[in-house]
């Protein structure tokens, strides 16, 4: 009769493990680590690459912006040394005789030529973003006004721009040259009610 090693209580054989199965433990174990450090790999170039998206956006919009200011802004040097020539053109014009009909025909012809060369130099400064600050009658406002002097007028309430000296212009909203003004004082004070008037 066959004796059966597990019969009577003796101890069954403990499985040893052949050098075939360390292998394969020590083989699974380096790719475990392996595949870790794949993984951490991973991760850490999809942070890089979604930073390096971010970046990219970033300087994207930031060029945006900038292309967007030039193109407001640009021309803001220029059309400050144009404003001179606009100002010349009106000081032309305010130095004539009250009365156009009194002078000769020629003459008359070059005061037309220079009202319609002034008009068309404002317009075009207009198309481009530069506009005239309305300042006579309003109330002084420091950020669009420079006040050159103050003019004694108990008619008109105190801080009012009586007198525009040099006309002010904006590009595109932007402040290019403050208007300069002369400011009442000596009338009433200011309401709101009249400010909202203006």
């Amino acid at each position: 009769m066959a004796s059966d090693p597990t019969a009577g209580g003796a101890p069954a054989e403990m499985p040893v493990e052949s050098a075939e199965d360390l292998d394969i433990q020590a083989h699974l174990s380096g790719l475990e680590r392996r595949l870790e450090q794949l993984q951490a790999e991973n991760a850490e170039l999809q942070d890089k690459h979604l930073r390096a998206v971010a970046e990219a956006q970033n300087i994207r919009r930031r060029a945006q912006q900038d292309i967007e200011k030039e193109r407001k802004f640009g021309i803001e040097r220029f059309a400050r040394d144009v404003l001179s020539v606009a100002d010349n053109l009106g000081r032309a014009l305010s130095a004539m005789p009250g009365d156009l009909d009194e002078l000769d025909p020629a003459l008359r012809n070059v005061v037309a030529g220079v009202q319609a060369t002034e008009r068309e130099l404002l317009s075009v400064l207009e198309r481009h973003g530069v506009t005239r600050i309305e300042a006579l009658g309003k109330p002084f406002n420091a950020e669009f006004h420079q006040a050159m002097m103050e003019i004694e007028d108990p008619s008109v309430p105190s801080g009012t721009v009586v007198q525009e000296l040099i006309p002010g212009y904006l590009i595109a909203g932007r402040l290019l040259r403050a208007a300069m003004v002369a400011v009442s004082r000596g009338g009433p004070a200011r309401t709101a009610k009249a400010d909202n008037e203006n």
